[in-house]
């Protein structure tokens, strides 16, 4: 996405000020959202070793920052991209009762990414994963949790608010759910970025089900892994799919805004399904990846919540760089200080 400039945009909060809103933020949120889903807070790694199939491989085809280990042989490990799978590993390894789960502070590196308003090199999120029984894989529980998450964010939101009255809410008090297939048939002419842009200016506040499978146009909306989200099962809904995105509308780019993506996670037969839909069914010979196929793992629902994009949202941010400390581009730089928007 190109860099957006908001016309006269002016700063909430001094730089200063939006450090303690920051802080509001982030201790207030993952308080509540252990609240809301059970979750119990652990440590999470920063790196993992190649070739064992716990990092998150997004798309399938970015290329994580790696090393060499000197004190292990020459072995490589691999910055994490996401902690999807090395969370459910970790449900089963403290074995986990169905209803409860953990949450972590995620940080990775994503040297891939076009850098813009909402995209850095540095990812800062809540992983969180909650381990769930065979009859709770069907989207009624992922609404159900959904919107929980939704009212933590409301609640932040409004938390932000009494502390400083000139940050007015946005969010609309109802979440809408809509099914990408469903997206595809209301705006056939526009590209998917364009048909969220188009929902999220509509209703506010959308969570997209169904993200990784191929629609009736034969193109998915966005790309999955095969090995995480179960993006192929037949829902109640009529389509495919048990995860999506959350998405707002963003007043201050006037453009959508993703905040999380998330679903309940594949069981063994919908993880050969997609693997095979894939064409990398190789993958099944990687440990994570046959723990899971064996049924040594549980059946779990799990995403990631951005940090710095909640407080960019919620602290009505342009861009990012204003509530992270990263890397930009020099002319990207330029273009927000003469725009009044402060980089930190």
């Amino acid at each position: 996405m190109p860099l957006i400039i908001p016309k006269k945009y002016k700063q909430k909060l001094l730089p200063e000020t939006t450090e303690i809103a920051i802080k509001t933020i982030k201790e207030g949120f993952q308080t509540e959202l252990a609240r809301a889903l059970n979750l119990r807070r652990v440590t999470a790694p920063l790196f993992v070793l190649s070739g064992t199939g716990l990092n998150d491989d997004l798309n399938g085809i970015e290329h994580a920052v790696s090393f060499q280990i000197d004190a292990m042989g020459g072995a490589k490990a691999e910055v994490v991209h996401s902690l999807a799978k090395w969370k459910r590993a970790k449900l089963g390894a403290y074995d986990i009762a169905p209803g409860f789960g953990l949450y972590t502070d995620m940080n990775a590196i994503r040297t891939f990414e076009d850098l813009d308003n909402t995209h850095s090199l540095y990812v800062d999120q809540w992983d969180w994963e909650k381990t769930i029984s065979p009859k709770d894989r069907n989207l009624d529980y992922l609404k159900e949790t959904v919107t929980k998450i939704y009212d933590v964010v409301r609640l932040i939101e409004d938390r932000i608010y009494r502390q400083f009255p000139h940050i007015t809410p946005v969010l609309p008090e109802k979440l809408t759910f809509i099914h990408t297939e469903e997206l595809l048939q209301q705006y056939p002419d526009l590209t998917p970025r364009q048909r969220e842009d188009a929902a999220a200016k509509e209703y506010g506040a959308i969570f997209l089900i169904g993200i990784g499978n191929e629609l009736s146009n034969g193109e998915p909306h966005d790309d999955r892994a095969p090995d995480y989200d179960d993006w192929i099962t037949p829902n109640s809904d009529g389509y495919t799919g048990l995860n999506g995105d959350l998405i707002f509308w963003n007043p201050v780019l006037s453009s959508s805004f993703e905040l999380s993506s998330m679903g309940i996670r594949v069981s063994p037969e919908s993880l050969r399904e997609q693997l095979d839909k894939r064409c990398c069914t190789e993958r099944s010979q990687l440990r994570f990846h046959k723990s899971l196929l064996d049924g040594q793992l549980p059946y779990s629902i799990g995403g990631g919540i951005g940090q710095s994009r909640l407080c960019m949202f919620i602290l009505q941010k342009a861009h990012i760089g204003e509530v992270q400390a990263s890397i930009w581009p020099p002319e990207q730089i330029e273009a927000c200080k003469n725009a009044g928007i402060n980089l930190l």
